[in-house]
């Protein structure tokens, strides 16, 4: 004699703990991403031995290996520098320009863009990697 059931069987995935798997995912992934570096340029800075951390609103002037010249992100020409300089700097009481150079340019290439921040007043601090 065969016995059947009334109710037929029904496969079921319990997921009632993805909801704070999925909420720890999120605020990992938002803490992450604040604490991320946000220059995304990709350079190779040279190294030094003591550094020091700067409090003001910084502008950042980043020379990749190609000599391609960006301003916080922004890609210029190298021959509008400084005016691009005045620009940015139009309406900052210290103006300080935190100089991201890759290590493979030359000297000169770095002099050049610190005499155009002393033809401009503006205080220039090079970057460097720990």
């Amino acid at each position: 004699m065969k016995l059947r059931r009334k109710q037929k069987f029904a496969a079921e995935v319990a997921t009632s703990s993805l909801n704070d798997i999925m909420f720890f995912l999120l605020l990992f992934f938002l803490i992450i991403s604040t604490v991320a570096n946000p220059n995304v340029i990709k350079l190779l800075l040279p190294k030094a031995a003591a550094s020091q951390q700067l409090s003001k609103k910084q502008v950042t002037l980043s020379v990749d290996g190609e000599k391609q010249y960006f301003i916080d992100k922004k890609p210029i020409n190298p021959a509008n520098l400084e005016n691009e300089l005045k620009a940015v700097m139009a309406g900052i009481a210290e103006p300080t320009v935190v100089v991201r150079f890759d290590k493979t340019l030359t000297v000169q290439d770095l002099v050049d863009v610190l005499q155009t921040g002393a033809k401009l007043n503006i205080k220039m601090v090079m970057a460097t990697s720990k």
